[in-house]
This record gives structure tokens, sequence and C-alpha cells, in this order.
């Protein structure tokens, strides 16, 4: 496929109440697994991503991450999408030049947060955030293939539980032009549907706990369109070295047969 087509074959993707399950690669490696394991897309992990350079999420440039963007997007054939975080950046400009850089790497979407990294102001203002957005959704309306873009909005990361703001900043980021909206940390499957209900784009949803004992059904009755899981597939891939690892130093080395059963697929998805 062109560039285009896995744009906009990535955007037809997204139904509301027929959610795909898209996996969060760290590196061209897994994105390789992923994409033999049948899945349909995948999104980059900036905390996946941070942890294969051995720092803490939000850590990087804008420069690592488009570079990974191009890794990720070059290792495989379906569509991928990015964690841009904030835009690295406070001003809408910011933002718009993340997704200008982005949309050239060869992924097909990303996503800009309202998330600041000012631990006394973890989230942006309503007027500053919608203005982020217009201004990414813009970049991404210019590119030449087209990019999907996802709003964010994580006050529930930051503490900031109170739903009917989030729906506020939803619908405001729907009106600003965003493709795909997405809140990460929704406590309860009543979150779910409250947000799906009252937006008329796409609702990206992430598996984070509670919400990790409910089946893709019911996510679908709820109304999501998309699944994502973000870093966990990274920390459990590293924890379970970290792990077999602990064994070693003890002078033991059974922990290395452990997952045999899956080491032995994953030669077939190299090149």
């Amino acid at each position: 496929m062109t560039h285009a087509e896995k744009v906009a074959g990535f955007r037809a993707l997204h139904q509301r109440g027929a959610p795909f399950v898209i996996p969060n690669p760290w590196d061209a490696g897994s994105a390789r697994i992923l994409e033999g394991l049948g899945f349909k897309a995948l999104a980059t992990t900036s905390s996946g991503f941070a942890l294969t350079q051995g720092r803490h999420d939000y850590s990087v440039t804008r420069n690592d991450v488009l570079n990974h963007c191009y890794d990720i997007a070059a290792a495989v054939d379906v569509p991928v999408t990015a964690d841009l975080e904030n835009g690295f950046g406070p001003k809408p400009k910011n933002a718009a030049k993340t997704v200008r850089r982005a949309a050239e790497t060869g992924i097909c979407g990303g996503s800009i947060e309202d998330a600041s990294g000012d631990s006394d102001n973890p989230i942006y203002d309503l007027s500053l955030a919608v203005e982020r957005i217009a201004a990414a959704a813009e970049a991404a309306q210019k590119s030449e293939d087209g990019f999907v873009l996802t709003a964010r909005a994580e006050a529930y990361l930051h503490g900031q539980g109170d739903l009917n703001a989030i729906i506020a900043r939803l619908q405001a980021y729907d009106e600003a032009g965003a493709d795909i909206l997405y809140a990460p940390g929704l406590p309860d499957m009543d979150a779910v549907r409250a947000i799906c209900s009252s937006v008329s784009k796409p609702v990206n949803i992430l598996i984070y706990g509670g919400l990790a004992q409910h089946d893709v059904a019911e996510f679908a009755e709820a109304g999501a369109a998309r699944l994502s899981v973000g870093g966990a597939l990274a920390w459990s891939a590293y924890g379970t070295l970290a792990d077999a690892a602990v064994m070693i130093g003890d002078g033991k080395f059974d922990g290395l047969s452990a997952n045999r059963k899956g080491a032995k697929q994953v030669g077939r998805w190299l090149k």
C-alpha cells in the first residue's frame, strides 16, 4: 500500500461499537512480532520507548521520538500511530510542528495530550489546550497523505478525575478538529460509556487498572472504537528480563526457560 492508502485504511478501522485492539510496541523487533501476530495497526508508547533509552517517561526529545516513529513505521507494513506526548512545547505552534514533522516519518497518525509537564499545574487551561489541538489538526489536514490526529485529555492520570470536565474537554477537542478522542485512566466502564455517548468522534480506551477485567465485547457495547495498552507490554517484557536476571544473579538458570514457547515463535517475524 502507499502511505496515503495506509492512512485511509487506518482511519477506516475506527468504528464506534466495533473496537479494534492496537497494541503498543517499543522497538522495531516488538513491532514486527505484533504485526506477525495479526494486529491490524500499532501504536508507539512514550514510556516504553523511554524505557529502551534507559530514561523515565517524558525525558526524550522531539527528535528522539521522530526517529523512533521512522524506525517503527519502516519495520512494519501495517499503519502506525504515535504517542507524540504534548507536542514538545506549550504553544500551539509546538504541537503543529510536531504533527507536521511526524507526518513525514511514515506513521499514519499521532496523539497530542493536554498535560503540561508542570507539577503545580499539570493540565493546560482549556482555552490553550483547544488552541493546541486546533493547530495540530490544521497541520494534520495539510499533510500530504493525511494524518489521523488523536486528542488526549490527561486529567485522570494527574489526579483530576472530574468526568464532566473531561467530557467537556473532549467535546471541545472534537470541535477543534481532532479525529480520535482519548482520556487515559478512566476508572470504570460507566465512565467509558459516558464518554463514548457524549462525543461524535471515535474514542480510544486505554486498558488500565480496573478496565483490564473487561473484554472486547463489553467495550464494544460501551461504544469504544479503539483499545490500546500503553506501555504495559514493554514493562511486562522488561519485568520478565529483570526476574530472570535476578535468578541468574542468585546462581539459578531455570528462569531462562519460563517462556520458551513464546520465544520459539519470535524468529519467524524477524527480517
